[in-house]
């Protein structure tokens, strides 16, 4: 192992709720360094959640967020001269990154209104088990099983 291992920074928790997983996803959609703008479209979001379904928005976007978040997914490991993805467990901090990113891919890619509107849809689709995220999520867990059988390619040979 190279170099010392990176300590994990304390993210703040958010100023509206209180809540360190909103914190950390209002990071995740800043852009530039432009934080106030990326609070404004995810209170926003939230706020459209909370009118939309009458309950509390932090509980809605945990839900979607759990619903969002892988349990296994594939690496590529190199094999005797061929590629195999080799299906692996993902660490809790991983999940919770690839559930941001998935969810702000999916609200992206939805065309012709504000971010805020966007992002809302896409979680309330999240937290119903619906949605492009939650596909991506399947299609991940999908490509583990089918490689199933290389999974003891990934296993370490220790004595």
């Amino acid at each position: 192992m190279r170099g010392k291992r990176a300590i994990r920074r304390t993210v703040a928790s958010d100023p509206k709720y209180g809540n360190e997983v909103v914190g950390r996803f209002i990071n995740y959609v800043m852009r530039d360094g432009k934080k106030t703008v990326a609070q404004r479209v995810v209170y926003g979001a939230l706020d459209i959640m909370a009118e939309k379904t009458k309950a509390d928005p932090v509980e809605v976007f945990d839900r979607a967020i759990r619903n969002v978040q892988p349990a296994v997914e594939v690496r590529s490991k190199r094999v005797g001269g061929a590629n195999y993805q080799i299906p692996i467990q993902v660490r809790g901090e991983r999940k919770l990154a690839l559930a941001f990113r998935w969810l702000i891919a999916a609200a992206k890619s939805r065309k012709g209104r504000p971010m805020a509107d966007k992002l809302a849809t896409e979680l309330l689709a999240a937290a119903n088990n619906e949605g492009d995220a939650v596909k991506k999520k399947l299609d991940v867990q999908r490509m583990a099983e089918a490689n199933r059988a290389f999974a003891h390619f990934g296993r370490s040979r220790r004595k």
